[in-house]
Formats: structure tokens, sequence, C-alpha cells
């Protein structure tokens, strides 16, 4: 598919789907706890479709039926192997967590994952290494550290460290570790993105989990505990509510994004801090954000924390006066695609002056022209690009559109709704 894009004024307002990060939490821990939880408010996207199908297959019965409310009866803890391997799409929030949650199962059943392209393309070893240390058995069959892999219980404890490249290593390590027999310790020597690591805490707290946490270094947790049902509401999505955010501090009349919470760990809700550094107009009130278009000032940014919201940012640079260093950020490599390089050769199709770093990204001063451009299959590429469409004299298009559905499915439909000038073409 295709998505053909061109010049646009955006007004008016928008409600921000349910985050994807928490809505995959909520799955592993319903389908972990006994009886059953109630989700409001989920995303209804191809990753948490994914975590659904897994956990499925890992013993849960998930309705979802109501898009509004999903109704998840756990297993307990008592994860049951399925006959075939569990296939997590494009997810890597979903294989990544679920690993943990498969080490459960009990001593020599084996339970396997696998994924699309990307997926078999992102690694695991850090965290095949620390589960097989706390008493699993992991395996990556092609012995490359990627899927597809094996996992064979049972989770005991212990003691292990790991590099968290992606915080997605400690949430899983996290999450499956109260389940474990005995106690356990996690020593942490590299903390990418600490701010999922804190959404998956604050889950942990919720469920009044006991651990000890010394500064995101060190983690004790106690063993033999369990998991409860629930009733909770999905926050709206800081990631999704990016590519509003910066749509609308380019070239919006004004735009109100609603839902968001600022009270929320998200990481991504730093994305408003980066634009107002250079120099947007944004108002935040009890439930809302406003923004208006406003002359835009580069400005050095640490995106450690927000590996996803580099794509929008890089666009949102090329329409800034001056210089933006997108700096901190290597993790953004090991995403769905290479995202700094990725970025970096489409902005140069539209004569954006641009740096590629080892850890980010340099955007000049540019006049940026229209392009063909590639979306990569990367879903926050896609949608990243269409932002620069949106503010350019003639029309630019953007292959593999299809990647939208992964995390936003209503992405072209609400901005639509605000006045972009946006349509899918489907090329078969």
């Amino acid at each position: 598919m295709k998505l053909i894009v061109k010049k646009s004024r955006l007004k008016g307002t928008v409600l921000i789907p349910g985050s994807k990060s928490h809505t995959i939490r909520a799955v592993a821990i319903a389908s972990l706890a006994a009886g059953e939880s109630l989700i409001h408010n989920p995303l209804d996207s191809s990753d948490t479709k994914a975590a659904v199908v897994c956990y499925r297959a890992l013993g849960a019965e998930i309705n979802t039926s109501d898009p509004r409310l999903w109704k998840v009866t756990g297993t307990g803890g008592a994860i049951t192997p399925p006959p075939e391997i569990i296939d997590v799409g494009n997810s890597g929030t979903t294989l990544r967590i679920a690993m943990g949650s498969a080490s459960l199962a009990q001593a020599g059943q084996t339970i396997s994952f696998t994924g699309d392209e990307q997926i078999q393309t992102r690694p695991v070893g850090p965290l095949i290494v620390a589960l097989g240390e706390l008493g699993a058995k992991c395996t990556s069959l092609k012995n490359n550290g990627k899927v597809p892999v094996e996992i064979t219980g049972k989770l005991t404890g212990g003691k292990t460290a790991i590099a968290a490249t992606t915080s997605q290593y400690l949430s899983s390590l996290l999450l499956c570790a109260p389940l474990a027999s005995e106690d356990s310790q996690i020593d942490v020597t590299l903390l990418n993105e600490p701010g999922y690591v804190q959404m998956t805490l604050d889950w942990l707290d919720k469920q009044q989990i006991e651990y000890d946490n010394q500064q995101m270094r060190t983690f004790k947790i106690k063993g033999n505990q369990s998991y409860k049902a629930f009733d909770a509401t999905i926050p709206a999505d800081f990631s999704s509510a990016t590519f509003f955010l910066c749509a609308a501090a380019i070239s919006a009349e004004q735009v109100t994004l609603l839902g968001l919470d600022f009270t929320d760990s998200q990481p991504d809700k730093a994305v408003v801090d980066y634009l107002k550094a250079m120099g947007a107009d944004i108002t935040i009130g009890p439930n809302s954000v406003t923004v208006k278009a406003a002359k835009l000032k580069g400005a050095e940014l640490d995106m450690n924390k927000t590996p996803d919201a580099l794509p929008a940012m890089a666009v949102t640079a090329a329409f800034a006066k001056g210089t933006t260093k997108l700096l901190n950020v290597p993790q953004a490599r090991s995403k769905e695609t290479d995202r700094i390089k990725c970025m970096a050769e489409e902005l140069k199709k539209m004569d954006i002056n641009v740096e590629e770093l080892p850890d980010g990204l340099i955007i000049g001063p540019s006049q940026p022209k229209p392009a063909e451009l590639h979306g990569w299959a990367d879903h926050r590429i896609v949608m990243a690009l269409s932002l620069a469409g949106m503010n350019l004299d003639a029309q630019c298009s953007i292959d593999t559109a299809e990647a939208i559905s992964v995390t936003f499915p209503g992405y072209v439909e609400l901005m639509k709704d605000l006045g972009a000038n946006m349509e899918v073409l489907n090329c078969e």
C-alpha cells in the first residue's frame, strides 16, 4: 500500500487511542493471574493482537469481542505449552515479555517462538542468557541470539546480570521473576529507556508485588508470589500522540489532543518537552494538550529514553530554523529497522541536510522537497514521513503503508479528521 500525502493545515480535536505498551503488559499480567481481569480501552492493533494470540497459546482465555473491553481469564501462573510454535508477528514487546512467561512452564516443558522477517533480525541473546541463569533452558535455534527460540522450564530464581540495550529485556525478567519458586536478583549493567521499565514497575506495584529497586541498578524480587485479577483502564498512548504533537507544531492552526495523562510513566511524554525546547506553542490542560504551529528552532536533544520518537522528531527538525541534534539513542538501530540509517536515507531524498551518527542524527537547515519515499515496512517511519508530506508543495508518496496497522490502524482517518490531505492506495 502507498500513503499519498499533500500539503495540509490541521485544526480540531483528536482522542488518542490506548497505549500499546500498557495493553501488552495488561494482557501478560492478566494471563498469569488467577481469575477474570477486565481491560478497558485496550489498543486494538497488530502488535496487541499478537500478544492476545500468544497468551491464548500459553493457556489464557481472552475474549476480545468487545473492542472497548477485553476479558482475560488467567492461568494462575500455570503455563501450558501449545503443540505449535508461537508466532508473535512483528511485536518485539510481545516476544520478549512472553519469553519470560514461557520460562514458567513446568520442568522439561518446551515452548517455541518465531516472528516475521523483521522480528527475526532483532536480538534476544541477553534475555536468553539471563533466563538461563535463573533456571530455564533457552536456545536460539539458529545459534544467532535471535528467533526462532525454544524456552524450556522451569524458572526457579537465582542471580543474573543483564545489559538492557532494550528495556524489554529487563521488563520481561521483572514480570516473570515474582512467579519463580525462589528469590531473584537482577544486576543491570546497562539500561536504555528506563521509563518503560518504570511502566512495568507501576504494574507490579498495583499488583502488590514485593521487590527491592536499588536505583534501577539492582533488583531483588521475592519468589513464590502471584498475580491477581484486576479491572483497569489503559491510558492513551504518548507514542501515538507523538505524530499529532509534531504535525501540529509544524503546521496546525490549533489541535487539541485528548486522553493524555502526564502522571503516567510513558517516556514518550518527553516529546512535549522536546518540542517546547524547539519553540513549539503547547498548552497542557487537565486532560488535554493544545498545540499551535510556531516558528521552530534547532535544539540538542538526548533521546535515549524515547527511541520510538526519533523518526517523528527527525522530520520535525527538518522544518526548524537552525541545526537539531538527536543524540544518545543507539538502540534506535535495533528496532523494526535501523531507524537512524533508514531515516537518514529518506530525509536525503527530500534534500534535507542530515548527518548520520552512530547514536543519532544531526539535521541542519534545509528546504525540503517532495519525493517518492520508502517506508521500510516500519510503522513509525511511515507515519513520520507523512508529517513531511503535509508540509510540502507537491504530493509525497510513502510505500509499505500497511505497516501503520502494527500500532495505529486508525492513524490516517484521525489525521484526515483534522484536515490532513492523505489517502492510502492499494497497489495490488
